[in-house]
């Protein structure tokens, strides 16, 4: 088990306690990231081997270091904050036998307001265009991992708040199978980190972000296309009303032929760091 935690003494001892209670041969191991707060004592107190960072890094530099001091071949991660149920991570290890990662999917319900809902609608929706697979929750922090595997990976994470974004289209870029599992958040305790309207744009961008690293082609192509029958149609209308072919025109038809080379050439970079990806041990 890895949690990473910022300022969750309302709750962590509690998650633990109960994990410890379910799983007495579970290994548990909270990454305090930075806590200003009882964070670590309240950990170590329920139980857990506590890795201190002396100032706070980010969600993702957290879970980055638990994973890779985790000793066993199976991780799992779950948030801090009380809202992951361990009664539930007996259900997600059930299907690690079958799947590369498993995740406990939140159904409408789980989400604190319908706006976080819309939001995470979106994000899903996009991130399925992306990765071609249904996404049922792109930002579930509650992830059952295969060590080995999921460290070839690890370097792709950020240190942000987006580590399962990256995990998951990496897991689909690479052909890797995945498993969605429906899963009931309860209500946090505490103070949520993430800010709807702060986060959120920020959150698109990291996808639009990932999503050229992963799968550019996917982006690029229909941006060109769109420029393309933005030239044709412009091209047709001062054809009927010029008789002539406009400067315009030629811009518009250039710039989809330029978005177009640029996909492939970013598509090409993409499947060399795959190629290095798989030749690390």
């Amino acid at each position: 088990m890895v949690i990473p935690a910022y300022n969750e003494e309302q709750a962590i001892a509690a998650t633990v306690k109960e994990i410890r209670r379910l799983h007495p041969d579970f290994e548990v191991i909270v990454v305090d990231d930075g806590s200003t707060d009882r964070t670590a004592r309240e950990a170590e107190k329920a139980g857990a081997t506590v890795i201190r960072h002396p100032y706070n890094i980010g969600n993702g530099a957290a879970v980055k270091r638990g994973i890779r001091a985790a000793s066993a071949d199976t991780v799992v991660l779950m948030d801090g904050d009380g809202q992951h149920d361990p009664a539930d991570i007996e259900r997600l290890l059930a299907e690690s036998d079958k799947y590369d990662l498993v995740v406990g999917a939140r159904g409408r319900g789980s989400q604190a307001s319908l706006a976080r809902h819309i939001a995470n609608w979106c994000y899903n929706t996009l991130a399925s265009y992306i990765g071609k697979f249904p996404v049922k929750d792109l930002t579930s922090g509650f992830r059952v991992f295969h060590r080995k595997t999921v460290l070839r990976y690890i370097y792709l994470f950020p240190n942000t708040f987006s580590y399962p974004t990256t995990s998951t289209l990496a897991y689909l870029r690479s052909g890797l199978t995945i498993k969605y599992v429906p899963i009931k958040a309860r209500p946090r305790k505490g103070k949520s980190k993430i800010r709807l309207l702060r986060d959120g744009a920020r959150f698109f961008m990291i996808i639009i972000k990932i999503a050229t690293i992963f799968s550019p082609l996917r982006v690029f192509v229909p941006l060109s296309a769109f420029f393309f029958f933005l030239a044709l149609g412009y091209y047709l209308y001062t054809y009927i009303t010029q008789h002539r072919f406009t400067n315009m025109s030629a811009l518009l038809f250039c710039v989809s032929v330029m978005i177009f080379l640029m996909g492939l050439i970013s598509e090409q970079i993409t499947q060399m760091r795959y190629d290095r990806v798989e030749d690390r041990p």
